[in-house]
């Protein structure tokens, strides 16, 4: 038996930690508290109606795990134990886990028997637990561990045994020490040391799990079937899990918890546990209390971090409800009707700990109490009901018990951040307002926020740095503005308070690969969610959001008291630099609160590279200690004034490097850090400063450019715009980006998303990784401190050049990052490849085509992406005939277009592509804006218009019973490569009559797709859609459309495992007719990774044939199609070179309703300058065709599905 997990270790592309899972969970009770075997029975009765909850691997006899926790059946425990236990409540019992082998599980009880001395307990006897295995599978049975059941017992004291809770923190840490001192070694590796798991060790409850069906977790224990087991409460579990590997342990409940849902923030909020170890003291948990410590395992499952961190919170002293309530909170920030009284209760437990965000429906006992609460958002379903008979049932839905509607006294769902609470002792239900009204008024948390947690308006003024504008440009130089950065993306920032907003995608390449010096913030791509959890809606659900924090040292996690909550309140993540200098002006004596700050200096020697820029990080962190060692409250990380012979440390590795060092030093809660940064000019680069570690972001030099656009009237600002309302819109920005940031990924408020970490690193070193964002994924490894330093120090030396009088003509860079510049940076799709394109399909010239791919191929001078990177290993077969090669049409049926959306794209460039696929037998698809039924229909000339591929958003504009049964493929489109996260967007001025027709919606009024699915939001909730839609159309296959990511082949698995016959990964450099520009350049990853890892992880589950592997994201040439097919890809999708072959010029102006050429607008005037036709499509795609037949033969393949994988 593996330890703890039991999933495979990391390898190739596949990470364990990026498994999930989703769920169902019930529980039954008897009101009053009454004991028997009747509620045994209904909850196992109801997890077997829940078996569509749970999933099946590629063994029908093999389950994602079923578990059932219940109270400790004393009685019966007592008929069936060869040796005397002590009075009920005296003594502990748990299941352990132990290794296969006999003689293992033999030494590794031998150990815990010794840990259990050492605390001073009495082992009162082990059980061989009866099990009946017949029925499991292979796959299950090849992990099986061995069974033995623990009893033990405190010394008797003057008072008699300890029984209850204080018999539990005993038992807890005999469990924690067992789990940290009894551990195999790595995989692979072969071990003597056992490993052991124990899923509860308790005096109150008791846990059954393991990796089994619904129906066979009571077969398999025999004793829940044994009428003598008693309980007056039980809580099942049916698992969905991405993966079909073996793992016991994984399977639920814990051992307070069962949870339907994900905890997005788990990175950050195990940072903060062990961040907070070094504060945590309690005399309830007896002995040392670093023997318990880490809190929350490494490695461990979302849930079970949540369980490890609730059951501290109990057993050191906070009722159940409070605990719950303090990790997960109702959206009491912006909730303009509760009580004073609660929101007090709210805002000081924030100061103690960071909501733990996410989907969620959590159910939770004690043995005594039990409930089940929602997250903020509540998007995970459950429903209760209460019967005359006094039986409480909770679950994830209606039916799974049979009640009758007579006997039925109560019944409701469980709603967004309200609590449901049983007490079988007191035998009543207490209500959510009661429960929230005595927690409140429990302690005077209104006087203690009022004495100590201090507001930011209410800082005295500080001494503001009064900057040279004349040395403005220069200052811009030298953090890397380019003129492109001030026209693109700060001026729509100050002069409309939102984002700027772009199309056509990107077609630049990954920082890493790139010959301009890219800021470290552009090696850092925004994670999302897609399937398992859903994105938020915050647009339409702004009250559950929340940007205010705070910044200051926190107290001991276990003695909450007055001066937990000293802390500064800052309304927004982002500070004005009037605001951070009133921080940095805090000296302790008569400041208010007596915060003492200390500003860090974050420059280097310039000249002495990558040496110079780690000597100043190792200085960066002695002075963070050292501040510490002196009771500073506030540390200021600051770049500001960078001279000839000192440049800025990044502000990004300058933040994670301090924060990760606090963190490994366990200092990290006794200060507050914020950050002073000059290079930050964008919402991506503020939200990775909050992700790692910055309670908030100064972005002066942003500030300063807006300033100086404002007082000339450049790129749109007024110069009757005052400084007072340029900041306000960037702040409003700032915020409003955030917030969307934080959406795609299921987080609602700053608090939660900092230090979160909820990035993937794309091209920095494992070096740099380690030490500066511990945690982070890094799967392609890259530069170091070197190369780093050396894009800082070519910025620097445009700012301060060797010949001073160079500087009189110094201007910012071009920048060429978002349109083609000369100048600036590289793009695949420029003027050249652009004009050699359409000149080849609308010529007929294959000839000029190859002059094309040679272009786009070129690898030695322009290394615009990962593929670039590759070389095809020719001669490891034998090169074969091309007419041995499988025909162009053979290959062609593997292509479909892109989903670009009717509304997008005007009518003559939508129907171009479907006539030219439907010709050649490939697929179109019709994006998520419907499809006109007179395009259903044949043209006279045999032609027709009707996409093959119908898609399915979730806007649902068009999807009509008539749109779904014409079509051969139904795409379920989860998230789009240039907007992963968020919904798809028509702007108001595109939606014409005919667009508002199609779409079944108002002219002239804006749409944006829900960033949900609203009937989506978990891998069960997508299983029910793809059955609601075979069932509407039975002969069209189901896609499910997703975006490369870390973790993607962990959702594709459970795509699979969910019925689809396709899934699709998209690349983050995919087009789009509207998105915010930072998605567009910083979501998502590069496909090549994304196809590997769900190749991989198919694989390793076995599942790999059970489904159709389709990609797309800027594939542009025949290379393109091989590679993706030797990846692992099936079937290959075009979007922008179609658009181009159909006359786009890449003008990048969708959006607007501008295109020049009639491809992405609406206008009658300009539809009329289309002059695409489908010849020139087919054109294209026979071309491509011809050139994979070509690359094919070459290699030694005589069809591409020799070559896939």
């Amino acid at each position: 038996m593996r330890a703890n997990s039991d999933l495979p270790p990391a390898q190739g592309l596949y990470l364990p930690r990026f498994e999930h899972d989703s769920c169902g969970v019930n529980f039954v009770c008897h009101l009053k508290g009454e004991a028997s075997h009747r509620i045994v029975e209904l909850g196992l009765g109801a997890l077997c109606r829940m078996q569509h909850r749970g999933a099946l691997g590629a063994e029908e006899n093999t389950g994602d795990g079923a578990g059932i926790l219940l109270q400790v059946p004393d009685a019966f425990y007592r008929q069936v134990l060869p040796f005397e236990l002590p009075e009920a409540g005296s003594y502990a019992t748990g299941i352990a886990f132990l290794p296969a082998e006999p003689d293992m599980a033999d030494r590794a009880i031998g150990m815990v028997d010794e840990i259990i001395r050492q605390e001073g307990l009495e082992i009162l006897g082990w059980r061989d637990l009866p099990i009946d295995d017949s029925m499991i599978g292979d796959a299950a049975r090849a992990a099986q561990p061995t069974f033995r059941q623990l009893f033990l017992a405190g010394a008797p004291g003057a008072d008699g045994r300890p029984s209850g809770i204080l018999l539990d923190r005993l038992a807890y840490v005999v469990r924690k020490r067992v789990e940290h001192e009894i551990r195999s070694g790595d995989e692979g590796t072969a071990s003597t040391t056992p490993s052991v798991y124990f899923p509860s060790l308790s005096a109150r409850t008791i846990v059954y799990k393991g990796m089994l069906t619904n129906v066979q977790l009571a077969e398999f224990f025999t004793d829940l079937t044994d009428r003598r087991l008693e309980t007056a409460l039980v809580l099942v579990h049916s698992r969905f899990s991405t993966n079909t590997f073996p793992s016991w342990p994984l399977a639920h409940p814990y051992r307070m918890v069962a949870h339907n849902g994900e905890i997005n923030t788990v990175q950050g909020n195990r940072n903060w546990m062990r961040a907070r170890e070094a504060l945590m003291e309690t005399d309830l948990i007896p002995g040392d209390i670093q023997r318990i410590f880490p809190i929350c395992t490494p490695g461990a499952s979302d849930t079970a971090g949540f369980d490890e961190a609730l059951e501290l919170l109990i057993l050191g002293g906070y009722p159940l409800s409070e605990a719950v309530l303090m990790m997960i909170p109702e959206p009491w920030e912006n909730h303009a009707e509760m009580s004073e009284e609660r929101r007090a209760f709210y805002q000081y437990h924030a100061s103690l700990m960071e909501p733990w965000d996410g989907p969620a429906s959590i159910a939770f006992t004690d043995g005594t109490v039990i409930g089940a609460v929602l997250d903020r958002n509540g998007l995970r379903p459950s429903r209760y009901w209460v019967t005359a008979d006094d039986l409480v049932v909770m679950a994830s839905e209606v039916g799974v018990i049979d009640v009758p509607t007579s006997s039925i006294i109560e019944k409701g769902r469980l709603q967004p951040g309200r609590m449901f609470l049983i007490d079988t002792s007191e035998g009543r239900i207490i209500r959510d307002d009661e429960i929230k009204a005595g927690l409140a008024s429990a302690r005077p948390y209104r006087e203690w926020l009022d004495a100590n947690l201090v507001h930011l308006d209410d800082l005295p003024p500080g001494n503001q740095v009064n900057t040279d504008e004349g040395t403005l440009v220069q200052r811009q130089q030298a953090f890397g503005y380019t003129h492109e950065a001030l026209k693109v993306l700060l001026a729509p920032m100050a002069r409309d308070g939102k984002g700027a907003i772009g199309s056509m995608g990107t077609d630049t390449p990954v920082a890493v690969l790139s010959h301009m010096n890219r800021p470290i913030y552009d090696y850092f791509q925004q994670l999302f969610a897609q399937v398992t959890n859903p994105p938020l809606d915050a647009m339409r659900e702004e009250l559950i959001t929340a940007v205010c924090t705070t910044v200051g040292p926190e107290g001991n996690l276990l003695d909450p008291e007055p001066g937990s909550c000293r802390q500064i309140h800052l309304p927004h993540p982002v500070l004005t630099e009037a605001q951070l200098a009133a921080i940095v002006g805090l000296d302790g004596e008569g400041a208010p609160g007596g915060f003492t700050s200390r500003v860090l200096d974050a420059r280097y020697e310039v000249a002495c590279g990558g040496e110079g820029l780690a000597e100043a990080l190792e200085r960066l962190r002695a002075d963070a200690s050292a501040a510490v060692a002196d009771g500073v409250d506030i540390l200021v990380i600051s770049d500001r004034s960078p001279t000839p012979t000192l440049a800025h440390i990044p502000s990004l590795l300058a933040t994670g490097a301090v924060h990760h060092h606090l963190i490994r030093e366990k200092t990290r809660t006794r200060v507050g850090l914020l950050v002073e940064s000059g290079d930050a000019r964008e919402v991506h680069h503020v939200a990775l400063l909050l992700g790692y570690g910055a309670s908030a972001v100064c972005p002066y030099l942003a500030f300063a450019s807006v300033d100086a656009m404002a007082a000339v009237g450049h790129h749109g600002l007024s110069t009757t715009m005052t400084p007072e309302k340029v900041r306000r819109n960037i702040v409003k920005a700032f915020d409003q980006g955030l917030l969307k940031i934080m959406s795609k990924m299921g987080i609602s408020t700053v608090a939660s998303y900092t230090g979160a970490q909820i990035f993937e690193a794309i091209g920095i070193g494992n070096d740099v990784v380690e030490s500066c964002f511990t945690g982070t994924v890094s799967r392609l490894g890259g530069v170091g401190l070197d190369v780093l330093a050396a894009e800082v120090a070519a910025s620097h030396a445009m700012a301060f050049p060797e010949n001073p009088e160079e500087r009189a003509h110094r201007t910012l860079e071009e920048g060429g990052e978002y349109r083609w510049r000369r100048d600036g940076e590289y793009h695949l799709f420029n003027p050249e490849t652009v004009f050699k394109l359409q000149h080849a399909t609308r010529e007929g010239r294959y000839d000029v085509f190859k002059e094309y791919t040679r272009l786009v191929d070129d690898q030695s001078r322009n290394l615009a992406t990962l593929r670039g990177l590759f070389e095809f290993r020719e001669g490891m077969r034998e090169p074969v005939p091309i007419d041995e090669v499988e025909s162009i049409r053979a290959i062609i049926s593997r292509f479909s277009t892109g989903a670009m959306s009717y509304g997008s794209i005007s009518a003559e460039a939508h129907e171009t592509l479907a006539i030219a696929m439907n010709r050649i037998g490939g697929k179109s698809n019709t994006g998520e804006g419907g499809e006109d039924p007179d395009r259903f229909t044949p043209e006279a000339n045999g032609d027709l218009r009707r996409s093959a591929i119908k898609q399915v958003a979730s806007g649902r504009f068009g999807v009509t019973s008539e749109y779904l049964v014409n079509s051969d493929d139904l795409q379920i489109k989860m998230a789009q490569g240039a907007k992963p996260g968020e919904g798809g967007q028509l702007p108001g001025h595109k939606v014409y009559p005919w667009i508002a027709r199609t779409r079944h919606s108002t002219p002239g009024v804006g749409l944006i797709s829900p960033p949900p699915h609203h009937d989506i939001y978990s891998i069960e909730d997508l299983a029910q859609l793809i059955y609601d839609l075979k069932n509407s159309n039975p002969v069209s296959r189901i896609h499910v459309k997703l975006v490369s990511e870390v973790g993607v082949g962990t959702v594709a698995a459970g795509v699979s495992k969910a019925h689809a016959d396709v899934v699709l990964i998209s690349g983050h450099d995919g087009g789009t007719g509207a998105s915010p520009l930072t998605s567009i350049k910083h979501a998502g990853s590069p496909w090549e990774m994304g196809l590997a890892e769900t190749q991989q992880t198919l694989l390793l589950n076995d599942l790999r044939d059970r489904i159709v592997v389709q990609v797309d994201g800027q594939l542009k040439t025949g290379r393109d199609v091989v590679i993706a097919a030797l990846l692992g890809g099936d079937e290959f999708g075009f979007a922008t070179a179609p658009l181009v072959v159909s006359g786009c010029v890449m003008m990048r102006v969708c959006h607007l309703d501008t295109c020049p050429v009639g491809v992405a607008t609406q206008s009658p005037e300009l539809r009329k300058k289309f002059t695409g036709r489908p010849e020139f499509v087919v054109n294209f795609f026979e071309y491509i065709a011809e050139e994979v037949r070509e690359i094919l033969a070459a290699l030694g393949f005589r069809s591409l599905e020799e070559a896939i994988g």
